[in-house]
């Protein structure tokens, strides 16, 4: 009986020994695709490299396999399968063939992450925040007054909640004005502004771009959604052009506007038409909400597929387990194709629409990435709707765009192949 014990001690010893890795499939398989990203992020915490295996099983994870891991995962409710060495290097093997669009890129360190936003603002207000805290990443929250302090070298990643750039306060004074929030909103703007020595709120944030725009320079990766996408551009196109009206600012616009704009300023957008209406809920021509015709239950857009081998960085921001994605609704939904540069990159499209959702480029030795739309699974989110509650939604493939730009710091940098 001893010896049976004994032997059989040695044989779970043995399996053991041979279950030297954890994979996190992120396929149909894993049970929180949203929850799986907190555990990746958990893990670099850890001081712990791994794999994100490009392509493979819908951009699954794989790391050596200690317990701790395990636990963590049971803990989260993320989906792992333990596998033995030989399985691991197969894997890799498979990857690394040329025959197939894998590959594997080792993420080093966990990023540290900022959120732009308004520190009375509740979580629930942007889905990046919804996104974090459901993931348990851990983030800052920085404002104008961080920016304009330098605050942002810091950090190696950074969101733009659903700002408005332009200082025209999201154009919701046409239905909002009377309204007790959007007047406090306007006196804490104005006042913020004017302790940080600028006259007017459009002042401050195009300062504000200007900071953004050089830690993008230095080597910052940049994502945005919704209005601070187009927002974003359009107040750095306008430089030193007064686009707002005077109930923004306090005396009338340009009436040269439109043509004092300044295109190469931009990252994403071009030849673009400022709706200077105030009346209008619309900051220009590259969003597409007014003009599109699609109904909800048609309302898709279509991820492209790069070569993991030779395109790693968009195949990385596209992993999923579907490819096809719901369409959402926001103040800035997607981008009219014609406006977009012609550098810029497409992610993500509806063709047939003529539009485009998920678009990304490099500035400097950084990244940008602008996703349209508000939230991923909130269709036609509206001022005062509840928060999209993502434990009903853990496997929600436009909440995985957001969480593949969280993680795409920590990839090693590969040189170049020409």
């Amino acid at each position: 009986m001893r010896k049976i014990t004994l032997l059989l001690f040695i044989v779970f010893a043995a399996v053991r020994i041979q279950a030297a890795s954890l994979l996190i499939p992120m396929d149909d398989r894993q049970q929180n695709h949203l929850k799986a990203y907190g555990i990746a992020y958990w893990i670099l915490q850890n001081d712990v490299e791994m794999h994100w295996l490009l392509n493979y099983r819908g951009g699954s994870f794989m790391v050596p396999n200690f317990k701790d891991i395990e636990n963590e995962c049971v803990i989260r409710g993320v989906s792992y399968e333990i596998i033995p060495d030989a399985k691991a290097e197969s894997i890799l093997l498979e990857i690394a063939s040329p025959e197939v669009n894998m590959d594997a890129v080792k993420l080093e360190k966990a990023p540290k992450v900022a959120v732009y936003s308004p520190k009375d603002k509740q979580p629930w207000d942007d889905a990046v925040t919804l996104a974090l805290t459901y993931a348990e990443i851990p983030y800052d929250v920085v404002y104008d007054e961080e920016i304009m302090t330098d605050k942002l070298p810091l950090y190696d990643w950074l969101h733009l909640h659903h700002e408005d750039f332009t200082g025209q306060y999201g154009r919701f004074w046409y239905a909002y004005r009377n309204q007790a929030w959007y007047q406090e909103n306007q006196r804490n703007a104005e006042a913020l502004a004017g302790k940080l020595g600028f006259r007017k709120v459009s002042e401050l944030k195009l300062a504000v771009a200007k900071k953004i725009r050089d830690f993008t320079l230095g080597g910052g990766f940049l994502f945005a959604m919704c209005s601070a996408t187009d927002s974003y551009d359009i107040a750095l196109a306008a430089d030193g052009v007064d686009i707002c009206e005077t109930m923004f600012d306090g005396d009338p616009a340009d009436p040269n506007a439109q043509s004092k704009l300044n295109y190469n300023n931009s990252f994403a957008f071009t030849d673009f038409i400022l709706s200077m209406n105030p009346m209008e809920y619309e900051f220009s021509s590259i969003d597409a909400t007014k003009t599109r015709r699609i109904p909800e239950k048609d309302d898709y857009f279509a991820l492209f597929e790069f070569s993991a081998k030779w395109d790693p960085v968009p195949t990385m921001l596209c992993q999923n387990h579907e490819q096809i994605i719901k369409g959402f609704m926001g103040q800035t939904t997607a981008f009219i194709k014609q406006y977009v540069k012609s550098n810029v990159l497409v992610m993500g499209e509806n063709k047939a629409a003529g539009e485009v959702r998920y678009i990304h480029g490099e500035y400097g030795k950084g990244t940008w990435t602008f996703y349209g739309g508000h939230d991923p699974e909130d269709y036609e989110h509206k001022v005062g709707d509840p928060p999209t509650d993502l434990s009903l939604h853990p496997n929600s493939p436009g909440y995985r765009l957001i969480l593949n730009n969280i993680l795409f710091p920590a990839a090693k940098k590969k040189k170049q192949k020409t």
